[in-house]
């Protein structure tokens, strides 16, 4: 489909890791100013598990950032939450909202269709329930799910079996609603025109083309059957938005794969972060169909055979995860006791002296950005 357009190093599994580890913002290298910068251009960010999305965006910004300017930024609606990829939960930039709802809302609503008639909802009654969500949102309104439901209930529409959930993701695919600002651990709605543009026309191509661009400029290395995965694009759409920007592209082959970069990724000469505790979650793990080059070490390989460990869970969880040189080699959660936070690790392969003071060091950015003492556990 793209041809070769721009010389580049050859690619092997070490070039694909730290050049991404760059792209994604997650290296110093390219660190985003602020937590708008970020998401906007990261394109998107998973953000099903709140408190990891915080850290998502955080860790991808300068060094000072914290969890209260990412939710002012929040407050300030220049980043929504909403589900959009794969009819998944993601931040994205106000300023694309509205285009990637467009993009992506009719295929959800289409794949929705069925569960709407499995639930017993008709047209008709998705539409009330919208405009009971739009009446008890005006004026800038933020309401908790439990609010939200009881809303259903008043209405004459019940929520149990799984109904207000499904009408909370049908209402944001729709356009009504988003996700607002926390509420201690509560997560709140508010309406999604509080937070976009008064004007605005859709234009598919310009959508097509600004997704593609911005996937392969912050995700880079990456395959079409990568890109695919991420945004929940046909195939066909994908490679329309690719073409489109095939001149801002470099083509390498590799392993008999194809890897797309941003062109100015062969002028880089800047040496990546080795170490980073990542999320749940993370794109840099989540947003590949092809996670092989991430476990590129024999012991995890053998471990990760064996099921003695896993940084996925049965159910589909992606656990926070320890990256060394580009690859997985454990996971991590964090315990609260008496108001400081202790980082456990699961180690997959053996990390040196070295390594853990470096993780220690990452410990303690972490609890800087939620603004808690936090240490690893010895």
């Amino acid at each position: 489909m793209l041809t070769k357009l721009y010389p580049v190093m050859l690619i092997n599994t070490d070039m694909i890791t730290q050049t991404r580890l760059i792209n994604q913002r997650i290296s110093a290298v390219k660190r985003s100013m602020n937590p708008e910068d970020t998401v906007f251009t990261m394109g998107a960010i998973q953000a099903q598990d709140y408190q990891a999305a915080l850290w998502a965006i955080g860790l991808r910004c300068k060094e000072g950032t914290t969890k209260s300017d990412v939710e002012s930024a929040i407050a300030s609606k220049k980043i929504i939450r909403t589900w959009l990829m794969r009819g998944t939960i993601h931040f994205a930039s106000s300023s694309d909202i509205l285009q990637m709802l467009q993009l992506f809302g009719p295929r959800l609503i289409k794949t929705g269709k069925l569960r709407d008639s499995h639930l017993g909802l008709s047209p008709e009654i998705i539409k009330k329930v919208e405009s009971l969500f739009s009446k008890a949102l005006e004026g800038g309104n933020q309401l908790k799910r439990s609010e939200m439901y009881k809303i259903m209930e008043k209405g004459g529409v019940p929520h149990s079996n799984n109904i207000g959930y499904h009408m909370l993701y049908r209402a944001a695919w729709d356009g009504i609603i988003c996700f607002g600002l926390h509420e201690g651990k509560e997560a709140t709605f508010s309406l999604l025109e509080d937070s976009t543009p008064k004007q605005y026309k859709f234009d598919r191509e310009k959508a097509l083309k600004d997704l593609a661009i911005r996937y392969f400029n912050s995700h880079g290395p990456a395959t079409l059957e990568d890109y695919v995965w991420w945004s929940g694009l046909k195939v066909s759409d994908a490679k329309l938005g690719m073409e489109m920007v095939k001149s801002r592209l470099s083509a390498e082959e590799a392993g008999g794969k194809t890897y797309y970069m941003p062109r100015e990724t062969a002028k880089s000469k800047e040496t990546a972060q080795s170490l980073f505790l990542l999320p749940a979650f993370d794109e840099y793990i989540i947003s590949y169909k092809d996670r092989s080059q991430l476990l590129d070490n024999a012991n995890t390989q053998k471990l990760l055979r064996s099921g003695k460990v896993a940084f996925i869970h049965s159910n589909g969880v992606f656990l926070p995860t320890i990256v060394i040189e580009g690859k997985v080699v454990g996971t991590w959660r964090r315990e609260l006791r008496k108001g400081k936070l202790e980082i456990i690790l699961n180690q997959f392969a053996k990390i040196s002296q070295e390594h853990r003071k470096l993780i220690s060091d990452e410990a303690e950015r972490y609890g800087r950005f939620f603004e808690i003492d936090a240490k690893l556990k010895t």
